[in-house]
């Protein structure tokens, strides 16, 4: 199961040379700064720029070779940054659009389980234009959603959002890709986005793939690109509990525990928590009578110099990686050295930042 992509194009001062395989499962997004080639790379699997001697296959079914399947026959679902609804129809009816559209045998999905992965219950009956920008860009995900699509191909769908509407949708578009089980490929040049959506991870610069990897390798090595703007981060698979007496929310990921303020939301059955490595300090033991009550057992797997500091890989109790950031007089005061185990120290209050 996976994507073969082969092509070879030059336009004015531009060229794009790719020759790669994807996984055809979860999330892979496509990562690089604008005009490093992710949208062409994009139109190209889509069928929307006909390459000549490209190559493009899904799952083994030949899109571009020796003959030419066009994009209303490949069975993609397109989303770009405007949401273009059809505005004489109403949120049910742009829903419903390709669904219509699709032979029964090949509906996977209903308007219900759609509508409610994207919180559009409450608005079918409502027109398009009275919806926010990000209301009308959820309408365009369920809409290329319900057409029943082979691959989703979302082409940095949150840029045209303001930070707070990106923060409102971003828990729709985690539910949608974690439960719609259509394979998708995202273009952003978010490092937040990558890291709250992604699976896989390619990386792109100046028309080439620099590498494709899983998002957990990605975010162990200190030199990923991932890192360029907001510096190193951890991201941890678990799900949210309730709130206790104490008004902290439990974050679990088989044995290891966390703490969270009780405003910390709960969206789906796996969520992903963020965690700065620059917020993680380092003990040599468990610490008693402290404010702090995320204190994580771990082993150190690597220790890598970073920019004016020290970055340490550690290895939780469940397999997971934490980055931590700390100062080479840490460093050599506490004698680390890999292999040791220690105790990460993540403050709650950090990890809602």
């Amino acid at each position: 199961m996976s994507l073969q992509v082969q092509v070879t194009w030059s336009r004015q001062a531009f060229s794009l040379a790719v020759d790669l395989t994807l996984p055809s499962e979860g999330v892979t997004a496509i990562f690089g700064r604008s005009g490093c080639g992710k949208t062409s790379l994009l139109r190209v699997i889509a069928g929307l720029d006909r390459i000549p001697n490209a190559h493009v296959a899904l799952n083994g079914e030949c899109w571009q070779g020796r003959d030419f399947v066009p994009l209303h026959r490949r069975r993609i679902g397109l989303v770009f940054q405007e949401a273009s609804l059809l505005a004489h129809l109403s949120v049910r009816d742009n829903l419903l659009y390709g669904y219509h559209r699709t032979p029964p045998s090949r509906r996977r999905l209903r308007l219900e389980q759609v509508s409610d992965m994207l919180g559009l219950s409450s608005l079918l009956h409502r027109s398009v234009d009275q919806l926010s920008g990000g209301q009308q860009q959820r309408v365009a995900l369920g809409r290329a959603l319900l057409s029943h699509p082979q691959l989703m191909l979302l082409d940095e769908p949150l840029a045209a959002l303001d930070s707070q509407t990106k923060a409102e949708i971003m828990p729709f578009l985690s539910r949608l890709a974690n439960e719609s089980g259509v394979p998708m490929l995202l273009v952003t040049h978010s490092a937040l986005e990558v890291e709250q959506l992604a699976d896989h991870v390619l990386f792109m610069e100046n028309g080439r793939v620099r590498s494709v990897e899983p998002l957990q390798a990605a975010l162990s090595r200190p030199d990923s690109p991932l890192f360029l703007d907001r510096g190193p981060a951890s991201i941890l698979l678990g799900s949210m509990g309730d709130v206790d007496q104490h008004q902290r929310r439990q974050f679990v990921s088989g044995p290891v525990t966390l703490w969270l303020p009780s405003h910390a939301s709960r969206t789906t059955e796996t969520q992903r928590l963020r965690i700065a490595a620059r917020d993680v300090s380092i003990a040599l033991v468990r610490l008693e009578q402290v404010s702090v009550q995320n204190q994580l057992p771990a082993s150190i797997a690597a220790i890598h110099s970073y920019e004016d500091h020290v970055l340490l890989t550690l290895q939780l109790h469940d397999g997971q990686t934490l980055l931590a950031e700390i100062s080479h007089y840490a460093h050599q005061t506490l004698e680390l050295t890999v292999g040791m185990s220690v105790v990460a120290l993540v403050k709650s209050i950090a990890l809602l930042r």
